[in-house]
């Protein structure tokens, strides 16, 4: 029987609550709805415990795992499964680089550190790339922040046979996947892009600190488009009322057969962490495969789950 992935969050956020929760869910039922790789090299869905949790807020701080992810302002919904108590309390986070070792040393036992902090804070992602690699952890970086980008960081995670993946996850169905989508079909079918836009609004934690530091964010998210030199990422906007839904508006502007006009518009709304939670459960997969089999640095596999892969502009 293989054994089961340990990993240690970083941020017990919407994110951390949509894949804790549903590790429990798809435990429970067996269910396959909404999961894209139901096996990755011997791996299941459900092969996955969660070891340690990391969080500044106060409020979570050794609070149990699963009573800190439905505390505010954490705003996804409960799943339908029983959810029975971790037994891992949240720890506190790192507050500054030299706390490194520190938390190197609260990582003992895990295999993955999943980092899941909010967007824009760079030194942070790095300190505890730093803690990962003192522990001997593979590394994924979720957020828009560059560290897998890193050439230098990335060369020593390689090195030390260790996987760094990243940045920023491109969502199971979000705003980047389906642009991407449409902006590749219009070439396929031979119109000719004029312009494009897409609007995103939302109503997590993660959306009100990406409307504060939008700039890693910006160009992440035209990494992840094939005709970013003609497509407008607009600003952020943070609703609180939609919650953990976000609803994003695109528009594309083309010419068919004799320049005439083609133009399409679209709305999407999803929960915005089941989708992070719908990527984050193949990229913890991948990550400890490869640790296991003693492959280094980024993962080729999970490119396409990433907006800002290695070689990406930052």
């Amino acid at each position: 029987m293989i054994e089961r992935v340990k990993v240690a969050v970083v941020g017990v956020g919407n994110n951390t609550s949509a894949l804790v929760q549903g590790l429990a869910l798809y435990r429970q039922s067996g269910s396959l709805v909404g999961i894209r790789r139901p096996m990755i090299d011997g791996l299941g869905v459900g092969d996955i415990d969660v070891v340690a949790a990391f969080a500044t807020s106060a409020e979570k701080i050794g609070r149990d795992l699963t009573e800190a992810i439905f505390l505010a302002p954490n705003n996804f919904p409960r799943l339908n499964c029983d959810l029975p108590k971790a037994g891992v309390p949240v720890t506190k986070g790192l507050v500054d680089a030299s706390e490194v070792q520190r938390v190197a040393a609260a990582l003992v036992g895990a295999e993955v550190l999943l980092y899941s902090a909010p967007s824009g804070r760079p030194e942070t992602a790095r300190a505890y790339a730093a803690a990962a690699q003192a522990a001997g952890v593979a590394f994924i970086n979720t957020t828009a922040d560059p560290v897998a980008r890193d050439p230098q960081l990335l060369a020593s995670f390689e090195a030390a046979g260790l996987p760094l993946l990243g940045d920023d996850l491109a969502s199971q169905f979000g705003t980047s996947v389906l642009h991407n989508a449409l902006l590749r079909l219009l070439a396929e079918r031979g119109l000719t892009l004029v312009s494009s836009y897409q609007v995103n609004l939302g109503g997590t934690e993660d959306f009100r600190n990406l409307v504060e530091n939008p700039n890693t964010k910006k160009q992440s998210k035209l990494n992840a488009l094939s005709a970013a030199d003609r497509v407008e990422v607009a600003p952020l906007g943070y609703l609180p009322h939609l919650a953990s839904q976000k609803v994003a508006h695109l528009n594309l502007e083309a010419q068919g057969w004799g320049e005439t006009a083609v133009s399409l518009d679209v709305k999407l709304k999803v929960h915005d962490p089941s989708g992070a939670a719908g990527v984050n459960i193949d990229l913890i997969r991948i990550a400890a495969s490869a640790l296991r089999n003693g492959r280094g640095g980024h993962a080729a596999e999970a490119t396409p789950l990433l907006k800002s892969p290695p070689g990406t502009a930052i």
